[in-house]
């Protein structure tokens, strides 16, 4: 090594030394965000504005922060959207749609509580959002299935402990599934039934 090379360091050496430099001040000024950030910020863009409004830039607007910290956890949209079902299969069964415990209520008390949850705004923005998901991801879709399934049989047995004939307790329960969907979906363009009128239609529906 000559003089003149200590004097005059390598311009390679120089620049790596600025990008080592600016990355140091970029990571203390970024926010130290996880995968679940990145999920729960997927999951309120889908619950507020609908799956196709989901990008990397939405995003990154909504985080405060710039595509690097994406790309840090995720290689692209798509690996994001599949974490983001897949926290959402394994956690919604009961607590996104409240129903913890419903098998311990009486019949009656286990039918109130489920007319309850239809007329609970943050139910309808859910079911609403991620039905419309489940038509493009066979994940959410399964699982959306799954639960239907299970409040069908919910209902049927309900009515089945009420006194109901299988048949016609299977009947009535399928009435009362595809109301609580219609419900869902009818939101935006008919009359919103409220808590009062949900009740009278439950009430109608099981009436011996």
């Amino acid at each position: 090594m000559t003089e003149g090379s200590d004097q005059h360091p390598s311009p390679v050496v120089e620049v790596s030394k600025r990008k080592a430099a600016a990355a140091a001040r970029r990571t203390r000024r970024a926010p130290k965000l996880t995968v679940t950030n990145w999920v729960d910020a997927a999951m309120s863009v889908l619950l507020s504005e609908g799956v196709a409004a989901i990008s990397i830039a939405r995003l990154c607007e909504h985080l405060g922060v710039t595509k690097g910290s994406f790309y840090w956890h995720f290689d692209d949209l798509e690996h994001l959207l599949e974490a983001t079902a897949d926290h959402w299969c394994a956690a919604q069964n009961d607590s996104v749609r409240g129903l913890q415990g419903l098998e311990a209520l009486s019949p009656d008390r286990r039918l109130q509580r489920m007319g309850e949850l239809l007329a609970g705004d943050e139910l309808w923005k859910v079911e609403y959002a991620v039905r419309d998901w489940a038509r493009t991801n066979p994940k959410v879709f399964d699982a959306v299935r799954s639960l239907d399934q299970r409040i069908f049989a919910v209902l049927e047995q309900t009515l089945t402990e009420l006194g109901f004939a299988a048949a016609d307790a299977r009947m009535r329960a399928g009435i009362l599934s595809f109301i609580g969907i219609g419900f869902v979906h009818g939101r935006a363009t008919l009359p919103t039934p409220n808590a009062e009128q949900i009740r009278a239609t439950f009430d109608f529906i099981t009436r011996p």
